[in-house]
């Protein structure tokens, strides 16, 4: 178990960031020195829909505690159609989560644009405050990995 130097749990929180938006959302939260957890890991993608769920499904087996997918909001997207296929992906996606025994509140989808440096530092916060409190995910645990 991930623990600080207090000896508390520090969730290990996956985000899967859209180039165009999302990603551009959180370098207007750090341009405006709006806090989020340093658990956070930001991971950048050309788009949302680039996002196959056996990533998703890989970050749970090596460790992570929450995954979340941010991208631009429907509409806006830059490749025009990227993120209803994410929706659509991801609406499956958590059924197979919930099938395996993974809480659905470790997963997240979330739309926001490159002007909402705000919305994603609060998003994260809210992410990793939920992560915390349902504690250590260890269902698709792969101890080879450890």
């Amino acid at each position: 178990m991930p623990m600080n130097e207090n000896g508390e749990f520090t969730p290990l929180i996956v985000a899967f960031c859209c180039n165009w938006c999302s990603y551009a959302g959180a370098d207007l939260a750090g341009s405006g020195r709006l806090a989020y957890p340093a658990e956070v890991k930001i991971i950048r993608v050309p788009c949302s829909c680039r996002v196959n769920p056996t990533f998703i499904l890989r970050a749970f087996q090596k460790g992570a505690d929450g995954v979340i997918l941010a991208g631009c909001h429907p509409g806006d997207c830059h490749y025009s159609t990227g993120n209803y296929y994410t929706r659509r992906r991801m609406t499956l996606l958590f059924s197979m989560l919930e099938y395996l025994g993974i809480e659905k509140e470790r997963t997240r989808v979330e739309w926001i644009s490159a002007a909402e440096g705000a919305k994603f530092a609060a998003t994260m916060n809210d992410f990793a405050a939920k992560i915390h409190e349902l504690g250590e995910c260890k269902r698709l645990e792969d101890l080879r990995c450890k």
